[in-house]
């Protein structure tokens, strides 16, 4: 039997298909519900990999995919060819291409240190010119980023949106961690990504969790109480539970429990909260400042606070690339959602809260398009060299959010909005002091066209397979003073230590460049990242 690999290596978690290259169809289906590299989005894992080595990083990722191999229940010798989609960043700590060029903004900083741009273009490689693969002897296809920031995830986005074949002004988002994003006016493509955080992706929120079964992915109001919609096993959301948001109270059982809340879940709550003010910004107003969900799942102001943020970064991303274009948010004629929160999101909720335009009257939710675009460069060595001539030929333009004025003025607003409770018609009135493209009221009844019920559509034959933990490790030997601090403090039980004094870093549960408590409560000369492997399991 000959297979061939897919994978989304996307930055909360990895996607991949194991398909039989001779009929073409798909078998299996693998997720991770977090990303192999320690932190909770795309700057922690470029952090992590300028400051530790990108080796180690590199390291991490490939332990990942073998496990991935091991879970679609791919041998070495049946697997023919892999292919890969992701981030520029994600892409190239996998190759082992050096990261430099992204980690710094401008042409100045990049001279000053001797920053080399590095070529991302379509390529075919043996497997053997990517560490740790060696043993595999397949094919290895990785398709073109736009400019070196635009990575093939956006090239997917916008290829899959179909908005190269439009004459409408046009968004397209893949609502993740990174939130890529890209805009169309006439022959220009305006591209950007907002480092959103996790929380559109259930992490950084307490009882969050990414679009998998038994996760809550939406609500629904019912005479003052909460309407639970839990995703089964075949990814489709069936009724839970009835619930008394106030208290917890089950006022009727549902067909299915739940074991957390998707970014999905999130988004849904929050536009239902607000509607019937159980939220009034920043403030939750139950008894307890908490909204209770089915199976003792709550919601906190801490979350809510972890949503807004992400919230404000893709808005402010928005309104980023139409203040570049010229234009205002009114001018959008058509928006395309993308990534599991893109699919699984009420469309009609997520722009009543803004991450679509408020004016925007025609919607459409693609599904995973960096999964899909992975799988078509795997079947047909045409269409990647297809995808290198789209990238050649879009005339692009990268706005850094990082830099951007536009950026910063409207995140502070948005900041101020769902932190410290900031009116709305003040937010619009300080937009317009701003100069920067206004906001409208959310419109009634956009036209929605939901082209796939789950974000990846077909999971084949042997069905969809969770790993709940990604199976990665950092480990070193340390001359242990036994106090132990490092793992009282460390918030997800990342860290173990062994009789030999070997600690051993779970990477997926890892906050890294965000947390380091670690770091900070051990001395220094005891517990050094720097001294960090990657653990293989020939070394148990």
């Amino acid at each position: 039997m000959r297979y061939g690999v897919a994978i989304d290596l996307g930055t909360s978690g990895y996607r991949a298909q194991k398909i039989d290259l001779n009929t073409q169809e798909i078998k299996r289906t693998v997720i991770t519900l977090r990303n192999p590299l320690p932190g909770a989005n795309v700057m922690d894992h470029m952090d992590f990999a300028i400051h530790y080595g990108q080796d180690l990083a590199h390291g991490l990722s490939v332990n990942a995919v073998k496990n991935l191999f091991q879970a679609l229940d791919v041998q070495s010798g049946e697997l023919d060819r892999l292919s890969v989609c992701g981030n520029p960043i994600q892409l190239s700590i996998f190759q082992g291409i050096s990261i430099e060029d992204l980690a710094y903004a401008g042409e100045r900083k990049k001279k000053k240190y001797h920053i080399e741009e590095q070529k991302r273009n379509a390529r075919i490689v043996p497997s053997s010119e990517i560490p740790g693969l060696e043993e595999f002897n397949c094919e290895v296809v990785v398709p073109p980023a736009i400019k070196h920031e635009v990575g093939a995830d956006a090239l997917a986005l916008i290829i899959k949106s179909g908005m190269l074949d439009s004459d409408q002004v046009s968004i397209a988002t893949d609502y993740g961690t990174n939130a890529e994003m890209a805009l169309k006016v006439k022959d220009i493509i305006y591209t950007g990504s907002a480092a959103a955080g996790p929380a559109l992706e259930g992490q950084q929120i307490k009882n969050g969790t990414l679009a998998s079964p038994f996760a809550i992915s939406d609500f629904e109001f019912e005479d003052g109480a909460l309407r639970n919609y839990v995703l089964n096993e075949e990814m489709k959301p069936d009724p839970g539970d009835l619930v008394d948001p106030k208290t917890g109270e089950i006022l009727e059982a549902g067909q299915i429990n739940a074991k957390g809340i998707t970014g999905t879940g999130v988004i849904a709550l929050l536009e239902k909260a607000l509607g019937h003010d159980l939220v009034v910004l920043p403030k939750i107003k139950t008894p307890d400042e908490l909204i209770h969900l089915q199976n003792k799942i709550t919601f906190s102001e801490r979350d809510l606070k972890e949503a807004g943020k992400a919230i404000g970064a893709i808005r402010a991303g928005h309104i980023t690339l139409c203040a570049t274009a010229g234009i205002e948010l009114t001018d959008i004629d058509a928006a395309y959602m993308a990534g599991a929160a893109g699919t699984y999101m009420d469309a009609k909720k997520a722009q009543k809260i803004g991450l679509i335009p408020y004016s925007t009257g025609n919607i459409a939710q693609l599904g995973n398009t960096s999964l899909a675009v992975a799988r078509e460069i795997l079947l047909s060595e045409g269409r990647l060299w297809e995808l290198q001539d789209i990238a050649s030929q879009i005339i692009g333009t990268h706005i850094m959010f990082a830099t951007a004025p536009e950026f910063r003025d409207a995140y502070v607003l948005e900041l101020a909005y769902w932190e410290e409770g900031m009116p709305f018609k003040m937010f619009k009135k300080y937009l317009k002091k701003k100069s920067l493209p206004s906001l409208d009221d959310p419109i009634d009844n956009p036209v929605v066209d939901k082209r796939v019920e789950r974000d990846i559509p077909v999971l084949g034959e042997e069905g969809l397979h969770v790993l709940e933990r990604v199976g990665t490790y950092m480990t070193m030997v340390v001359d242990c003073p036994e106090c132990k601090k490092c793992i009282k403090v460390c918030p997800n039980d990342a860290i173990t230590i062994d009789e030999e004094s070997r600690i051993m870093i779970s990477t997926d549960l890892c906050e890294g460049a965000h947390c380091q408590k670690c770091i900070r409560a051990c001395p220094p000369e005891k517990f050094n990242w720097a001294n960090l492997e990657v653990f293989k399991p020939e070394q148990e």
